[in-house]
């Protein structure tokens, strides 16, 4: 007992940590992508009579009088202002029928008769769009997210032309990242296999040389390349300097520096899992193929490649994952047409305080990541200890 409490004790401040800032952060995002509480709180009274409604036929009388006894007792303007924006994202004319409604029931001591308010409450479609968002818990942002939405029948349709390009800017998130992986993994694998060829003083330097840009502010090192890529720029200098180029090649503000950019800073991911790959194989396999005759890329295809496979594989996953979650490379290196799903996260969040539809992105994120990081736990792992 005294063994077990001691090892409580030890391990209780990191169970803390990873409660509080990893899995409350994490359950409060998740939950904050399906909620959707503020209509069904703020009306209980249409919240119960909504069940008795068929959603197809003009609303019953009961369904109208508790609409107005719950917009009489609404005596919060915030509130009210909450609930006019919920349901006029879902059904366009709430922000004039909702105020000319609430003026209406001010100004009456009895019942109110909605129909004479507005002819727009014997439409049933807007009654859908009040009884629709009553639940606590919604796929509307998760669906939007996909550029996807429930029609009045309630089955899930797409999104009209034009209204969304949330699909398309995960689409090219996605794309980015894969290219950022394929050249990372062209220009990490000789690397590596360089670094585990050589021994001594070599090695090290040519490690530090791809360890040292961690040690730098990702900030700073997209900075030095928003310097590097400009027209007048290092790069382009140098090129022009030595008759390559006779104007300046377009590299910033476009997906040619974005991807300059993220490969530079995601490179060691790269590098370091291949690199721990190649130091375990044995170094008499090239000499003993070469002596039976294979050519050298043909040894490398049938012995090296194969062997270093899984760290490269490791390796890719991790920049993939690394680089779908993106946001200051691409905001300051790259386009209009160039930024990635994080940057739209980050308008959600803090440019039209759509906490839902962030929520949703980021679990959408959080989901793909998941894939990515049970593939690379697998792959991880080594296989005779598993056996």
């Amino acid at each position: 007992m005294r063994r077990h409490l001691g090892a409580l004790v030890l391990v209780g401040p990191l169970a803390l940590f990873v409660a509080l800032f990893f899995l409350w952060p994490l359950a409060t995002v998740m939950t904050q992508a399906v909620a959707d509480s503020t209509v069904g709180q703020a009306l209980p009274a249409t919240s119960g009579a909504a069940p008795d409604w068929d959603r197809q036929s003009p609303p019953p009388e009961e369904l109208k009088a508790a609409l107005v006894e719950d917009l009489r007792n609404l005596d919060n303007r915030q509130l009210f202002g909450d609930i006019v924006r919920r349901l006029n994202s879902v059904q366009p004319g709430f922000r004039t029928l909702m105020g000319r409604t609430m003026t209406a029931i001010s100004r009456a001591d009895g019942p109110v008769d909605l129909s004479s308010v507005d002819r727009r409450w014997d439409d049933p479609v807007y009654w859908r769009a009040i009884v629709g968002v009553l639940a606590p818990y919604t796929d509307r942002h998760l669906l939007a997210a996909l550029d996807l939405e429930r029609d009045g029948a309630g089955a899930i349709v797409p999104i009209p032309a034009g209204e969304s390009a949330n699909r398309t800017i995960l689409l090219r998130t996605f794309w980015v990242a894969a290219v950022v992986t394929v050249a990372c993994a062209v220009i990490g694998l000789p690397y590596a296999m360089l670094v585990a060829s050589v021994g001594g003083w070599l090695r090290q330097i040519l490690l530090a040389a791809i360890l040292l840009p961690l040690w730098t502010s990702l900030l700073v090192r997209t900075a030095a390349w928003y310097i590097l890529l400009q027209d007048r720029g290092l790069i382009n200098d140098a090129l022009r300097s030595v008759g390559l180029i006779d104007a300046p090649l377009p590299l910033l503000f476009n997906r040619a520096g974005v991807v300059i950019a993220m490969t530079h800073v995601l490179l060691p991911l790269m590098v370091l899992p291949i690199y721990s790959v190649l130091v375990a194989i044995p170094k008499n396999l090239m000499p003993a193929a070469a002596s039976l005759g294979a050519p050298p890329l043909r040894a490398f295809l049938r012995i090296l490649l194969p062997l270093s496979f899984r760290g490269l594989l490791s390796g890719s996953l991790l920049v993939f994952m690394t680089a779908i979650g993106y946001y200051i490379t691409p905001a300051l290196i790259g386009g209009p047409q160039d930024q990635m799903i994080s940057s739209i996260i980050a308008f959600y969040a803090t440019g039209s305080a759509n906490w839902g539809m962030a929520a949703a992105l980021g679990v959408l994120l959080l989901a793909a990541t998941m894939v990515l990081y049970i593939v690379y736990g697998w792959l991880s792992t080594d296989r005779t200890a598993r056996a």
